[in-house]
């Protein structure tokens, strides 16, 4: 074991699995002898080469089409984007090509779409985007986002041996403020499985990525009231572990979901509407959601903190169920 950041585990993960298999490699602006907009890829190029570590143009489209098209002819690519927001300009490839190839006529497209996504970091409406819901209704696309070092490294070694796209958010907040014991062993977390981070019994709180410590600090805040919160951290987007969910809205009957892009039409819909389809019975309380404001993205960092949901509507959710 090695304490690590959230950073370096994505770039240990990333590394191992280009040392595993020589079809893996790497493809994004400035990742070469830069080392990536984050430093993720720092230190790549000297080790595996400039035929593995590809620098690019500023073109996401470019990048994400030369991926499609080598993972069609057997590549592994992991495609980097400088900052997840521009991975609108790809949308149409991955969606319709990417996505639907196996559908189509059988053929998987094994790559992986990563970058920095997320605020906190007063990068404003360019740079601090949660694009996730605008790909949930991608069939073929899977969607992961890791909240510790642990997943971080796991995920994206799992991700990397998918044989089908996968979109890996990398909540830039992150990168360097978590550390976490980290095996020097070969592992993977399995894609699809969310876990549990804290138990509790008086109500669910679903998160994932930055804004599970957001939960976390709210939880311990409520624990001095006595009331004991359930932190899920889905781990994974696309596909959803409906299950440990309805297991803890079953023991909990009351559940908050909380999420950091603008509320309407964000995934945090999407869970609300399937506890109450498949666990209305346990129920106690209708499901509440709690997201950023539908705005742009502020630019200002105290006008940013007012836009993302923060541990004091947390406790005063949870607070307003316990009371229902």
């Amino acid at each position: 074991m090695a304490e690590m950041t959230y950073l370096e585990a994505i770039r240990q993960g990333l590394a191992e699995e280009m040392a595993r298999d020589e079809r893996v490699y790497a493809i994004g602006e400035d990742i070469g002898a830069y080392g990536g907009a984050f430093k993720v890829t720092e230190g790549l190029l000297e080790r595996f080469g400039a035929e593995r570590v590809i620098g690019t143009p500023i073109s996401e489209t470019a990048i994400i089409g030369a991926a499609i098209g080598s993972a069609y002819l057997g590549m592994r690519p992991v495609a980097e984007l400088q900052f997840i927001d521009f991975v609108a300009c790809c949308f149409n490839i991955l969606t319709n090509f990417a996505a639907k190839s196996r559908y189509r006529w059988g053929a998987g497209v094994p790559m992986v779409v990563r970058g920095p996504c997320g605020g906190g970091v007063s990068g404003g409406p360019f740079h601090s985007a949660n694009p996730e819901a605008h790909f949930l209704h991608t069939p073929g696309l899977k969607i992961v986002e890791p909240s510790t070092a642990y997943d971080a490294k796991g995920l994206i070694k799992a991700a990397i041996r998918d044989d089908d796209p996968v979109l890996f958010l990398e909540h830039k907040f992150l990168y360097r403020r978590v550390k976490d014991e980290v095996p020097d062993a070969d592992y993977v977390v399995p894609i699809g499985q969310a876990v549990v981070r804290r138990p509790g019994d008086d109500v669910t709180v679903v998160t994932f990525g930055a804004m599970t410590y957001t939960a976390l600090e709210a939880a311990e805040q409520l624990a001095q009231r006595d009331v004991e919160v359930e932190v899920i951290d889905l781990r994974t987007l696309s596909p959803l572990d409906h299950e440990t969910v309805l297991q803890s809205v079953a023991k909990t009957n009351k559940v908050v979901v909380l999420h950091e892009a603008q509320r309407t039409g964000g995934i945090g819909a999407e869970i609300a509407a399937a506890i109450t389809e498949r666990g209305f019975e346990h129920l106690d309380a209708p499901p509440v959601r709690l997201a950023s404001l539908d705005t742009p993205v502020p630019y200002n960092p105290g006008l940013e903190a007012a836009f993302r949901p923060g541990v004091e509507q947390i406790v005063a959710a949870v607070g307003q169920l316990v009371e229902y």
